[in-house]
């Protein structure tokens, strides 16, 4: 059976929200929305996934999905309060079409988009050493919190450090380029959010959290700022973990849920 075949079984037929843009040949992280034809945000826990070269081709891999709260009780609210985040084995460059149908639901929805995947994305990626920019800090703007973050109440905890000191002292770190009063995703207002509830979970470790903003003097009129285009990120967010080599351990475009990244502190920067 074609995925098209699939996808024409009876149901809602509709487009997958992608929640991610820039991916490499191997392992990757795919996360989205699926929005019934009521323009209801599907929250069923699981989703079965499919994966073809080719709308007439059948499925090449077969995989599920795993619905991951965005966000914190309380913080920024997206669009929508949760996201899928599938892993999938795509070895070669290529358009793939995915196909998503969650489980369990009184109504079947099956959710068709495209994953893209290029021969290399301008972003620094696993193994690469991160760029040594000196983010701003409360100590380098007299306390400003104008200049440091969109936030409110503005995220202090997470602006205490550069990513360029913290690699100086060889300590590891994650670092989250991100805007919560500008972001430009459906889904990417409580990243912010997400990174400072992991940092209180990690209080008495050496692992250092670090937010910076995207746009110069916080204005979107006025373009990326010049952090943004060190680290060659043409979208946002991202989150990269650094170990204390300097090297990059794990990254994540658009949102990640608090579960995601916590547990990849744990097993990768060893908080």
């Amino acid at each position: 059976m074609t995925l098209e075949e699939l996808w024409r079984e009876p149901g809602d037929d509709v487009a997958v929200v992608a929640g991610t843009a820039n991916h490499e040949p191997g392992t990757v992280r795919v996360s989205f929305l699926v929005v019934d034809a009521e323009g209801g945000v599907v929250t069923l826990p699981t989703a079965r996934v499919w994966v073809a070269e080719g709308l007439d081709a059948p499925p090449f891999l077969e995989s599920s999905a795993k619905l991951e709260r965005i966000g914190v009780p309380g913080g920024e609210e997206a669009d929508a309060s949760h996201i899928y985040v599938a892993h999938l084995r795509l070895p070669r460059p290529g358009t793939y079409w995915l196909l998503a149908e969650p489980e369990g639901g009184p109504a079947k929805v099956q959710a068709l988009g495209n994953v893209i995947v290029a021969e290399e994305d301008p972003e620094p990626d696993v193994g690469d050493p991160a760029i040594a920019s000196e983010t701003p800090t409360l100590a380098s703007t007299g306390g400003d919190f104008s200049k440091l973050t969109t936030r409110t109440p503005p995220d202090e905890a997470l602006l205490r450090y550069s990513v360029a000191e913290s690699l100086r002292a060889k300590t590891p770190f994650v670092v989250t380029f991100s805007t919560p009063k500008f972001c430009s995703s459906r889904t990417c207002g409580p990243v912010v959010d997400v990174v400072e509830e992991v940092a209180r979970r990690f209080e008495g470790s050496d692992v250092r959290f670090i937010h910076v903003e995207v746009y110069e003097d916080n204005d979107p009129a006025k373009g990326y700022n010049e952090w943004l285009q060190e680290w060659k990120l043409d979208t946002e967010p991202w989150t990269f973990l650094v170990g204390r080599d300097g090297k990059i351990v794990d990254r994540y475009e658009g949102v990640v849920s608090v579960n995601e990244l916590e547990q990849a502190v744990r097993e990768k920067l060893g908080g």
